[in-house]
């Protein structure tokens, strides 16, 4: 089975720095096969046929410790998941000079759509879809400053989740299944 490493809040801001070749040897020396590494800010591909998610999660955020002495959250999911996820955001939906797209991963614990309950949502400035594992939230920048997506930094949903912009998240996808041919 393919899955992404989603690792949250490592080389941001200077803070719980990983050197990202260090990393997929530390993935290597676990058991995972097929490691390969993307961007700076914890995305691994890699693939594993004996362990569940959970079980990679633990596995992983042990080695991690271990390795480098952080205690990072480690999200795990399937080219399955993601691919749900891919399918869901629409076309048009892009990070860039006009557009702010995120995914916001799920850690299992909310991962429901009641989540959106716990959300500040502003109907004519944000565009928020549901889909299992995942929000996805969309914004036009020249209203940002207006969205609710700003007051989701230290909220519940925000300690228990890790954020991908579209792009990124499109990129991962397509490790995936390179990876999966």
């Amino acid at each position: 089975m393919i899955y992404v490493a989603l690792l949250r809040g490592i080389n941001v801001g200077g803070k719980n720095k990983i050197d990202m070749k260090l990393l997929k040897k530390t993935f290597e020396r676990v058991g995972m096969n097929d490691v390969v590494t993307y961007i700076n800010t914890g995305n691994i591909i890699f693939s594993n046929k004996d362990v569940s998610k959970i079980e990679l999660s633990h596995i992983l955020e042990e080695a991690i410790s271990n390795d480098f002495g952080l205690q990072i959250k480690v999200l795990v999911r399937s080219i399955d998941d993601v691919s749900g996820v891919i399918n869901a955001i629409p076309n048009t939906w892009r990070n860039d000079k006009e557009m702010s797209c995120d995914v916001i991963f799920l850690w299992d614990e909310i991962d429901d759509e009641s989540v959106l309950e716990n959300l500040v949502i502003k109907p004519n400035i944000d565009t928020v879809k549901y889909v299992p594992t995942a929000i996805i939230w969309s914004v036009e920048k020249k209203n940002i400053t207006k969205s609710g997506k700003s007051k989701l930094i230290g909220t519940k949903v925000y300690k228990q989740a890790t954020v991908r912009n579209v792009n990124t998240t499109r990129k991962i996808y397509e490790l995936m299944q390179a990876q999966n041919s």
